[in-house]
């Protein structure tokens, strides 16, 4: 029968969601979805980045989550793909202080689907918006596929193709700043009046009066080592990579901490001051 020959559209998967503020951040200006996105990697890696990248927002992407979720690999492996990944211009791990203090961070970890260079995500985590970058025609923005679905969570804000386009620069504004695009429809859609007559100058209002603030000492803003977790200024990490951990993944290593006398990378006392900091984080 002709029904038993339809495949069902990929879905997707299950997959425990992080802590709020933490997990998954796409980045703005992807290119969409299309065949092939994660061709230009070597087979673990296309199949991780395809993983995550099927992922909702928020979702925990963690070595250890990503193990146990997906049946193919184990930690060292997914270990060593984020490596690549991250080499390859697709994952950064960042974290970020809590208001003005510097004793609490925020660790968070950014998705592009697109390929990025060095430059491109050192100007990203430094609060620099990235210009727009050529892409098809058809090409729309999550900025703009965010407006789009404003009329789908509540019919009173129902916009137009050319008003989407027009507030698509101001939307993109929230994403650059932190905002997610859940977290967008909630604000623009939140104690709506009875009647809304102009739906576009409404959401145009909305968007520049509840605009989020610039993340506080953006200057502060530290890229994790992927490998191994030693922290640094974007420049410092242009691959998200630590000297070492680039060239194991260059290389094809194991994607495990190097042993011996050159594994100590920092003074006891600091490693003491370093543990103690991930204590109150999780206090």
């Amino acid at each position: 029968m002709a029904t038993e020959e339809l495949s069902p559209a990929p879905s997707t998967p299950a997959h425990p969601m992080a802590k709020p503020g933490y997990g998954k951040h796409s980045v703005p200006g992807q290119a969409p979805y299309r065949k092939g996105d994660f061709d230009h990697l070597p087979v673990r890696e296309a199949y991780l980045a395809a993983y995550i990248d099927r992922l909702p927002e928020g979702t925990a992407i963690d070595i250890k989550t990503l193990a146990r979720e997906q049946p193919l690999y184990g930690q060292q492996a997914v270990q060593t793909a984020l490596n690549s990944l991250t080499a390859a211009g697709h994952y950064r791990r960042v974290r970020v202080p809590l208001g003005d203090a510097l004793t609490q961070w925020v660790f968070r970890t950014y998705f592009s689907r697109t390929a990025r260079d060095a430059d491109w995500w050192t100007r990203f985590l430094s609060g620099d918006v990235p210009a727009a970058e050529p892409t098809a025609r058809e090409a729309r923005s999550e900025a703009y596929d965010t407006l789009a679905r404003l009329g789908a969570a509540d019919h009173r804000l129902s916009l137009s193709a050319a008003e989407c386009a027009a507030l698509e620069e101001l939307a993109s504004q929230w994403l650059t700043r932190g905002s997610t695009p859940e977290r967008m429809l909630r604000t623009l859609a939140a104690g709506l009046p009875e009647q809304v007559h102009a739906p576009g100058a409404f959401v145009r209002r909305r968007l520049r009066d509840k605009l989020p603030p610039l993340v506080a000492a953006r200057r502060q803003t530290l890229v994790e080592c992927t490998g191994c977790g030693v922290p640094g200024l974007p420049e410092r990490l242009p691959d998200g990579l630590c000297k070492g951990c680039r060239g194991q993944a260059q290389g094809g290593g194991t994607g495990q901490p190097k042993s011996g006398p050159a594994a100590t990378l920092l003074p006891p006392q600091e490693v003491r001051r370093k543990v103690a900091a991930l204590k109150a984080l999780t206090a």
